[in-house]
């Protein structure tokens, strides 16, 4: 669907050029929700905007459907920019305009009649829930209800593919919630492909199938949410999906040596994270075990359940209990306490 071949970016300082971006490949099928990572500076909004076509870059290739639009013009590439829908982080909602307005306005661009326009506006103010909001101005809404203008707005001309760059980030908790599962049912209902950019981990769980990781300008590390969540390959993937454990009362136990040197995280996942396996194990090998801290969530759809676990018991006995842990589905792993 959209495949970005060696693409290169740079910008113009006093201090001399600034690479954004450096020979970035990626691909993203078609209904994937594929999510872009990093702090800021790694070249996320560049690669939305070269992606876009808002910017041109220096290099590469950014193939749609086949075709390579950075070398459309005129005519061919605003075609191109409408199969792409825009979701912006701060909204960028015309605030002279209503809600219908903002979001009737790029079927009016592209030459639709009053009555497609009304019927699409209908539609898309219903699929946002903003439908009694039709007539009033932007000013008047939440940050949530700007942001649902700005989603049904990217929607209007019925896009292939839709960016949303930091579109949560602007928003609290509970409205970003709120917005992620607007996004899913948007993403599953019409099969849409979204690209994500954003520096919020529980954004990439919540809402992503696929993500990249990306520093210096460099995508360093991508693949399937739940693998990368799992068994990250870099230290940028790890800061971002590791747990910080030093606040964890256990943790600080450990570090004055009240409890047992053997700490171990154990990742359950899929239809593990459903079964009692700590009672097998409890049961089959002669070791003593205690959870220390527990949690379960949904990645991509996906159940993963995490636990911390104090073990002991002879090194042969505790070593078939940790491959018994692994060859029943379980990552299992010592946490790092020292």
């Amino acid at each position: 669907m959209l495949e970005i071949k060696n693409l290169s970016k740079s910008y113009k300082t006093k201090q001399g050029p600034l690479l954004a971006l450096n020979d970035v490949s990626v691909k993203v099928n078609k209904g994937d929700i594929f999510g872009f990572i990093g702090l800021s500076g790694a070249g996320k909004t560049s690669l939305a905007r070269c992606i876009s076509v808002l910017e041109k870059a220096d290099a590469g290739e950014i193939l749609l459907n086949g075709v390579d639009i950075t070398r459309l013009k005129g005519a061919r590439l605003r075609q191109a920019r409408r199969k792409m829908g825009l979701v912006f982080q701060h909204f960028n909602l015309l605030m002279n305009a209503t809600v219908f307005d903002n979001v009737a306005f790029p079927l009016r661009i592209a030459g639709k009649s009053k009555a497609e326009i009304r019927a699409r506006v209908t539609e898309l103010l219903e699929v946002v829930g903003l439908t009694e909001k039709e007539t009033v101005y932007p000013a008047t809404l939440s940050g949530g209800q700007k942001q649902r203008v700005g989603i049904a707005r990217a929607l209007a001309a019925e896009p292939e593919l839709v960016i949303c760059d930091e579109a949560t980030s602007a928003l609290d908790p509970d409205t970003t919630r709120q917005i992620l599962a607007l996004l899913r049912k948007i993403a599953a209902d019409t099969g849409v492909t979204f690209i994500v950019i954003t520096h919020e981990m529980d954004v990439i769980k919540a809402l992503c199938s696929h993500v990249a990781v990306m520093e210096g300008g460099e995508i360093i590390e991508q693949g399937k949410v739940i693998d990368v969540l799992t068994a990250p390959k870099t230290d940028t993937a790890r800061r971002f999906f590791a747990k910080d454990y030093s606040s964890e009362g256990w943790y600080k136990a450990v570090q004055e040596r009240k409890l047992g040197h053997h700490i171990f995280r154990a990742l359950f996942i899929g239809e593990s994270a459903r079964r009692s396996f700590i009672h097998d194990v409890i049961r089959k090998f002669d070791i003593e075990l205690s959870i220390l801290s527990g949690s379960i969530e949904s990645v991509s759809g996906t159940m993963v359940g995490s636990l911390i676990l104090e073990i002991t018991g002879d090194e042969p006995v505790l070593a078939d209990a940790m491959e018994y842990f692994r060859i029943n589905g379980v990552e299992i792993e010592p946490v790092d306490h020292t």
